[in-house]
């Protein structure tokens, strides 16, 4: 019989003792289940005992946890948590450096868990810990060890950091601050500042005072990755807790030190592999950064301010400098401001007063220091931009203004302009760290980008938001690999073109659908035999329904027509003029004169020498023409292009030259010399319907584009069918396996043996 839900097998092991294996019946109290376990090993007392976890952080099982034994599990009876915590405690005062050590190392061992942090703290255990720190009469493993323990019963929160004494911060201060200290002791000392800045303001203000950037800046070139990463963890924490102004004051100066430049190159591109704990401080840094612009993206134009004014004019002048000279030398002031303003208005402005575009918010001031940036520091490509579009006719001009300031917008928000860090991300960008004002110059990259999609789809006026967003696709996408550099970072997103963008779309609408997974794969492959089968029965239908081609000569296009259809039984291709409006003749009205003998058909008259077909060729009597009627068991092969002998004819290639990609002909024998039936088909699908058609009939591949596009249609269709009845089922990548044969077959009934 099954044991009860609630009753668990575990074994209880202690030092020098046989183990117990028991069945642990959860709703029996912990303290019954105590007292069984210590009457087996004769021990009294069992209050003063405990069971723990024998591996991992040796949790203690309490009441609230006990739900976590699971069958197998594996516990070790211990002194219960208050007996160890004042055992411990006792320890920390001895006069013995090396009782305080052995008590140290138990209570970090220990401290992680919840109940024994509990009975620690109640103890007064943390000003016991705080009295060794503030001491320091051991700097090294004795110290080590009660930083360790003092940061783990915080971890817990049933302390708040804003009661540590302002004595203690300095001392840990000093930790921080010394030259000459054990290496394990500083990123103990960093990780307590940084948890003191983030919690309390009021000591996080003592830190930043007391702990210069300077000495930060020495523990960072230190090539010991964990003393980095709790620098950077302490640096991001001061960053975080100053005012706007004083956090660009503190990062100006930082950047003048050449923090960026170490970052990238002894950090991002280090040898060792960047934690988790680093990359999550760099993408804090990255938005502490990219949030100084936050103030100029929610800040609007103001129209009567002079220096944004004279931004305005010269990013003018900088586009139309020599017009602007010739054009308004000797004008009145009226006739220069109406100059002014088309200018503007060529400058890509919706408004001929260019103050109201930028009055919106995001993205204010910052499009206008975006464009001021490109037209300054990339002057050849921003005059050949604004000139390129200012100077098109055709509805076809990319207004630069509107669109620097909507892809201002839209970087603002790519990057997260002004949002608050989150706790947990690590999504930076390494080229952020590779470029002095990384911020303009990828606008400068981008606005190219979109003069270049711009044409390449191009776009008018009303297509300006399918643009934007063809370019926030082709910048997120280039954006999540992560450049290491802003020239990496061109490359890549100059190679997704509108085109591959589109393809990217496609491929993974298909893998959404799971069009693309194996088993859809494999079942679009089984089905591609019948689907073909179904098409090449359509393409002799067609054939048999027969399609009427202008008569085309060598000399001049005439407007004759003629017919030409496959019989039913798909034997033989009939055919016979028609007369201009006229509907198609029924196979029976045809010209044709037809005996049958052994060898299959047989045509007993050819047309006169002036029959209007072009490409006639010598009969067996002499006579040119072409036959009425073709027997497909006659046909040799199927020629198409330049390789029909309409075609290659002097003069016919020539004057017909829009006309060679719906010519194709058929060979065939007749006699001692070759025949020919050559077609003109009225349009391209003809072309294919006729191609794919008399391949078929010649056993032959169907490789039109007409043949792929019906195929992949059909096999759209038919596999959503097929899948209707997994709708919202996971297909899985692989099959599942195959079972091994069973050891024997007896239960296999033979029936061909019959009862008596």
């Amino acid at each position: 019989m099954a044991p009860p839900r609630n009753v668990v097998k575990i074994a209880v092991q202690m030092p020098d003792a046989i183990p117990q294996l028991i069945q642990l019946d959860q709703a029996k109290p912990l303290a019954a289940v105590l007292k069984e376990v210590c009457d087996a090993w004769s021990l009294v007392h069992s209050e003063r005992y405990a069971l723990q976890f024998a591996d991992g952080h040796r949790s203690y099982i309490t009441e609230n946890n006990r739900t976590e034994i699971k069958n197998g599990s594996i516990l070790c009876l211990s002194t219960a948590p208050d007996l160890e915590a004042e055992r411990l405690l006792g320890g920390l005062q001895s006069g013995s450096r090396e009782r305080r050590r052995e008590a140290l190392q138990h209570l970090v061992l220990l401290a992680p868990d919840v109940t024994f942090a509990q009975e620690v703290i109640s103890r007064d255990g943390l000003q016991r810990l705080g009295t060794i720190i503030e001491d320091g009469d051991d700097l090294g493993e004795v110290l080590t060890l009660a930083l360790r323990a003092f940061l783990e019963l915080m971890e817990h929160g049933m302390v708040s950091w804003e009661t540590l004494s302002i004595p203690f911060v300095r001392k840990v201060v000093c930790y921080v601050n010394m030259n000459l200290m054990d290496a394990s002791v500083q990123p103990l000392a960093l990780r307590l500042l940084e948890s003191v800045t983030l919690s309390s303001p009021a000591l996080g203000q003592l830190v930043k005072s007391e702990v210069p950037l300077d000495r930060l800046l020495v523990h960072l070139q230190v090539m010991n990755q964990q003393l980095q990463t709790k620098a950077m963890a302490l640096l991001t924490a001061l960053l975080q807790g100053a005012d706007p102004a004083e956090r660009k004051h503190m990062l100006g100066y930082l950047w003048q030190r050449n923090l960026r430049q170490f970052i990238y190159k002894n950090i991002i591109h280090s040898a060792t592999p960047l934690g988790d704990e680093m990359a999550h401080h760099l993408y804090v840094l990255q938005a502490l950064m990219l949030g100084l612009l936050e103030p100029r993206m929610r800040t609007p134009l103001d129209p009567y301010s002079q220096e944004q004014r004279e931004q305005l004019q010269a990013l003018r002048q900088a586009a139309f400098e020599s017009e602007g000279e010739s054009l308004g030398t000797g004008l009145s002031a009226d006739r220069r401001r109406s100059l002014c303003a088309r200018e503007f208005r060529k400058l890509g402005f919706s408004n001929s007063n260019p103050a109201q575009d930028l009055e919106r918010v995001p993205p204010g001031l910052l499009a206008l220091d975006n464009m001021l940036y490109f037209s300054r520091h990339a002057p050849s490509a921003y005059s050949r931009l604004v000139l390129e579009n200012s100077s098109r006719e055709d509805k076809h001009e990319c207004p630069f203004a509107r669109s620097s300031i909507q892809l201002t917008v839209l970087l603002c928000e790519l990057l997260r302009v002004g949002e608050p860090c989150s706790e947990t991300a690590q999504d930076f960008s390494p080229m952020f760290f590779g470029q002095d004002q990384s911020f303009h110059e990828l606008f400068c990259v981008s606005i190219q980008l979109l003069n270049k999609t711009w044409k390449e789809m191009r776009a008018t006026q009303e297509d300006f938001d399918k643009v934007m967003q063809v370019v926030r696709e082709q910048l997120a996408r280039t954006l999540a690999l992560k450049p290491s550099s802003l020239e990496l970072f061109r490359t890549k997103v100059n190679a997704l073109p509108y085109g591959e963008v589109l393809r990217l779309r496609q491929t993974e609408r298909l893998h959404q659908e799971g069009t693309l997974a194996p088993p859809i794969l494999e079942l679009r492959e089984k089905l591609k035999p019948e689907l073909m089968g179904l098409i090449r029965q359509q393409r002799l239908l067609r054939l048999c329904e027969g399609t009427l081609f202008r008569k085309i000569s060598s000399r001049r296009r005439q407007d004759k027509l003629w017919f030409c259809c496959l019989s039913p039984n798909h034997k033989v291709l009939q055919y016979g003029d028609v007369e201009e409006g006229a509907s198609p003749p029924t196979l029976e009205s045809l010209p044709e004169q037809r005996e049958e003998d052994g060898a299959g058909v047989r045509v007993s008259h050819l047309p006169s020498r002036d029959h209007p077909l072009c490409g006639a060729r010598v009969g067996p009597s002499g006579q040119p023409g072409l036959l009425p009627a073709v027997a497909v068991a006659d046909i040799k092969a199927l020629l198409t292009g330049k390789d029909c002998p309409h075609v290659r004819e002097k003069g016919s290639g020539k004057q017909n030259k829009d006309l060679y990609e719906l010519a194709f002909s058929i060979s065939y024998d007749h006699g001692e010399a070759d025949a020919y039936l050559n077609f003109i088909a009225p349009s391209k699908r003809e072309f294919h319907l006729w191609t794919d058609g008399l391949s078929a009939l010649l056993g032959g591949p169907m490789g039109s584009e007409q043949t792929r596009l019906d195929l992949e249609q059909l096999l759209t269709m038919e596999t959503k069918l097929r899948l209707l009845e997994l709708e919202n089922v996971p297909i899985p990548e692989q099959p599942p396996p195959i079972p091994p044969p069973p050891t024997n077959f007896n239960f296999c009934y033979d029936c061909s043996i019959t009862e008596p």
